[in-house]
């Protein structure tokens, strides 16, 4: 009876966590108690992240959307729903599903994100998809990140064709484990470190690192995966300004709304790891004003059960000041070489021969005993497999069709060889 009062806020809290920041924004505004904290009245003032360096005092008139993201022709212009059988909802998100899929011919399984075009160009949310889109497929050759198979679009949809992961989330995890011991944690992290410091060696920051992000593979070794919140082109000491992420996780820097740097990226590592040893984020409140104020003005408190190294870790990552934050002077190079981190090979990391200290024990494929069943008891929507000539091409299809020029992308051969 005790385990279920502990249980039942904790699983409430952890439905809420998969709010966008957007809903997330959009519920708080309603609350009246939230809405007069100084601290919470100046972050709704932003409705629409906007990145500084597209703005100008005398702006030009708008480029067309196929302007702005047009990455060049197909690749692939051949591939197309009925490719697949539609086999399972393993995920959502606020512009449509993850499913399980198998491809006809190849019989291969994949994981295959399918987003509403009406849904992304209805919240101008074009730029942060096609961001993703891009840092998929810079991702040609690491180990954690998730990978792009191809990606192909229809009128109204958009499909990325990606490793099917079935391991789990690290949310889904935590949620049964409540936390982990150290040694366990300590790998997590490590991969975790690893998969950031090959984005920002690509000038990516990541910037939505959360355990509902973090997938594990079917022998235990994470998976990053969503880049939709990824900024490209942020150099060793560049800046940018949105307003982004989820409301546990975001950087002091972030909330106050000031310039910051790819140290954002290692503030969530440190929100990360100490969720694992301590089972809730560093600063939570279920009082969103409280929390943001935590954040913000809250030293940070380390129980006694972690050892001297964790503690040092934890202090220098969840630093307020991000330039004096551990990553500020040598990024991922600062991590790597932490105290924390001494017993683990990096070599032998990257390259997978650490055992993983928890194997999700997965039989195969259809093996979907770590998927929510709030996703996998879903029916699979019909729409989902409907090829576009069976659709009335009506105006705002066409202008979605024109928004996603160049989406579509397949491998170049010799990249199978």
């Amino acid at each position: 009876m005790k385990e279920e009062a502990i249980k039942s806020p904790l699983k409430a809290f952890m439905k809420q966590r998969r709010m966008g920041l957007n809903d997330f924004i959009q519920k708080i505004a309603n609350n009246s108690y939230a809405c007069k904290h100084p601290e919470v009245q100046s972050i709704l003032k932003i409705s629409q992240p906007q990145e500084p360096e597209l703005m100008n005092a005398n702006p030009s008139p708008p480029p067309s959307p196929s302007q702005q993201i047009n990455l060049g022709p197909s690749s692939n212009p051949h591939a197309k729903p009925s490719d697949f059988h539609f086999l399972k909802v393993i995920g959502k998100g606020s512009f449509g599903k993850v499913l399980l899929a198998r491809h006809k011919a190849e019989e291969v399984f994949y994981a295959v994100k399918v987003l509403q075009k009406k849904a992304i160009l209805k919240k101008k949310e074009e730029k942060h998809i096609m961001s993703e889109r891009n840092v998929l497929l810079k991702n040609v050759k690491h180990p954690f990140l998730v990978g792009l198979h191809f990606s192909f679009q229809t009128a109204d949809k958009l499909y990325f064709v990606l490793d099917y992961i079935n391991g789990g989330e690290l949310f889904y995890h935590l949620q049964r484990e409540r936390c982990f011991l150290e040694p366990r944690a300590r790998f997590y992290a490590a991969e975790i470190a690893s998969a950031l410091g090959y984005l920002h060696s690509l000038n990516i920051v990541y910037r939505d690192l959360k355990p509902e992000n973090i997938l594990l593979d079917s022998q235990g070794h994470i998976v990053l995966t969503d880049f939709g919140l990824c900024k490209e082109n942020i150099e060793h000491n560049g800046t940018t300004s949105t307003f982004c992420g989820t409301p546990e996780y975001l950087a002091p820097e972030v909330l106050h709304k000031q310039p910051y740097d790819r140290t954002v990226d290692w503030w969530c590592l440190g929100a990360v790891l100490y969720e694992m040893l301590y089972g809730l984020p560093p600063f939570y409140s279920r009082n969103t004003a409280e929390m943001y104020d935590n954040i913000l003005n809250k030293p940070l408190q380390l129980k006694p059960n972690i050892t001297n190294s964790a503690r040092h870790l934890l202090e220098g990552l969840l630093q307020k000041d991000r330039t004096k934050r551990l990553g500020a002077k040598d990024d991922f190079m600062e991590i790597k070489s932490h105290v924390f981190f001494s017993l683990i090979n990096w070599d032998d990391l990257i390259n997978k021969k650490i055992t993983p200290p928890f194997n999700p024990n997965v039989s195969g494929p259809s093996d979907l005993r770590h998927f929510d069943p709030e996703f996998t008891e879903e029916p699979v929507p019909n729409s989902i497999g409907r090829s576009p000539d069976s659709i009335l091409i009506t105006a705002s299809v066409k202008e979605a069709a024109e928004a996603f020029l160049g989406f579509s992308y397949a491998p170049p051969m010799d990249s199978f060889l």
